[in-house]
């Protein structure tokens, strides 16, 4: 049995960036906007207290035939295997979702300043949560050597 769920944008991200580009995303400084009529300014009080945040947005733009259920190569580079979309963090995924910590420069009333955030101008955000030590990986941490070829030039 399939269900459905809708989700409501709590905001918007303003930023300078228009295009999906892969890589340097660290250079980039961006605002959330909270739609007050959904979540009001005060939803972000206390947020200020930490230094990162973890957002999760909508990938909006991606054309649904491009959203992958299956295998591919990431960034479609032939040097890297074939895996699946829950293997890689590409924006064609089944519900595109996209989840980035972020650094917090800023709280202003209905505005969340952020820098390192990989999402473009008008990006609807669904969530916002602090990153608190006690949620990160517990025990020693793994990945392949194709991801962090893949991440040599993301930040």
């Amino acid at each position: 049995m399939t269900k459905t769920f809708s989700l409501r944008p709590i905001g918007f991200v303003r930023a300078s960036r228009a295009e999906a580009v892969d890589d340097n995303w660290d250079t980039e400084s961006c605002v959330i906007k909270l739609d007050e009529t959904v979540c009001p300014a005060s939803a972000l009080q206390g947020l200020d207290a930490f230094s990162h945040a973890e957002v999760i947005f909508l990938f909006d733009r991606v054309d649904e035939a491009k959203i992958t259920y299956e295998t591919r190569r990431p960034r479609g580079n032939p040097a890297w295997p074939e895996i699946g979309i829950f293997a890689q963090r590409g924006k064609g995924r089944p519900n595109r979702l996209g989840a980035t910590v972020a650094r917090i420069n800023r709280v202003d009333g209905a505005k969340l300043e952020l820098s390192g955030l990989d999402a473009i101008d008008g990006t609807p955000v669904l969530d916002i949560k602090p990153v608190m030590s006690g949620f990160l990986p517990r025990g020693a941490f793994r990945e392949p050597d194709w991801a962090k070829e893949l991440m040599k030039d993301y930040w």
